[in-house]
């Protein structure tokens, strides 16, 4: 993985302090150029890799990068799924059925399957899923997508609900059709690498929040602290500015002293934010740098 990731939360109105900064962003971003124009100041400060949902507009990123690919040399994606509003809103709206009838192909087996209605129930839960994995990819098509991530809301879910087989779908799926590496999103990094361990998977990817305040960060910042200096896996560290409320260096020489984290990822809106983050990160990633924290 690129040592440095660049997010999408600040195009699609995600901000967790400020509601109105977020309302603000969602505005901005309305327009595809505005996107755009960011991506392509990141590329300028050397950031070749974006960690995007499957939200239905990155779907029109994607298509400005197959057309443009000439222009972004080495460019890649790390796709993660589901953008789970979109299927939320599908429900609320149609109806689970429904929902899926929107989101999978209808023909054959599958045709048949939904049609059967409450039969649906009793069919293989692994096929499903490796056919709305399929679904979600279908934006990404033609495009580099070495990590594909699934999203903390339903890895957590599966968590909870005890369904940790599912994680293992996702992985073998995502190897198997795509021959990229499976990713993990979560807010409880501890829970989810014990269940990791347990089914096997090896040193996954996994991306958690890592920062010096412990925001978000279910467990406790000490059990995080553990983990990432003693279990096998490779961490990618998300909201290491915690919304804000860490100064950027503050923040990053904090989680650039972290044992084996491979990448960081972090958004911005404007290309002073974008390079001031990016030359942090490249200055404190520095052997010498760790030596002198």
């Amino acid at each position: 993985m690129d040592r440095v990731l660049f997010g999408d939360n600040q195009f699609f109105g995600v901000n967790h302090m400020s509601e109105e900064k977020a309302r603000a962003q969602l505005m901005r971003f309305q327009d595809l150029q505005a996107i755009i124009d960011v991506l392509d100041a990141a590329y300028q400060e050397g950031i070749r890799t974006f960690m995007c949902t499957t939200h239905d507009r990155v779907a029109q990123v994607c298509e400005h990068f197959r057309t443009h690919a000439a222009r972004y040399p080495g460019y890649q994606f790390y796709p993660c799924m589901p953008y789970a509003h979109k299927y939320a809103n599908a429900v609320t709206e149609h109806g689970m059925l429904e929902a899926l009838r929107m989101f999978l192909p209808q023909d054959g087996a599958v045709g048949a399957m939904l049609k059967g209605g409450v039969a649906l129930a009793s069919k293989d839960v692994a096929a499903i899923m490796q056919l709305l994995i399929d679904a979600e990819m279908k934006m990404f098509h033609g495009l580099a997508t070495p990590v594909i991530f699934i999203q903390n809301v339903i890895t957590d879910l599966l968590l909870g609900l005890g369904f940790d087989v599912c994680l293992r779908i996702f992985h073998d799926h995502v190897r198997a059709r795509y021959g990229a590496e499976p990713g993990f999103i979560t807010m409880n990094l501890p829970r989810l690498l014990d269940a990791l361990d347990r089914l096997g998977i090896e040193n996954p990817i996994v991306c958690a929040n890592i920062n010096k305040i412990g925001f978000r960060m279910c467990g406790g910042i000490e059990r995080y602290e553990q983990a990432i200096a003693t279990r096998r896996f490779r961490p990618v560290a998300m909201s290491v500015l915690a919304s804000g409320a860490i100064s950027p260096r503050e923040a990053v020489e904090y989680v650039c002293r972290q044992p084996q984290i491979e990448a960081i990822v972090f958004g911005a809106s404007s290309r002073a934010n974008i390079r001031q983050t990016k030359a942090l990160i490249d200055e404190l990633s520095r052997p010498q740098a760790h030596q002198a924290a």
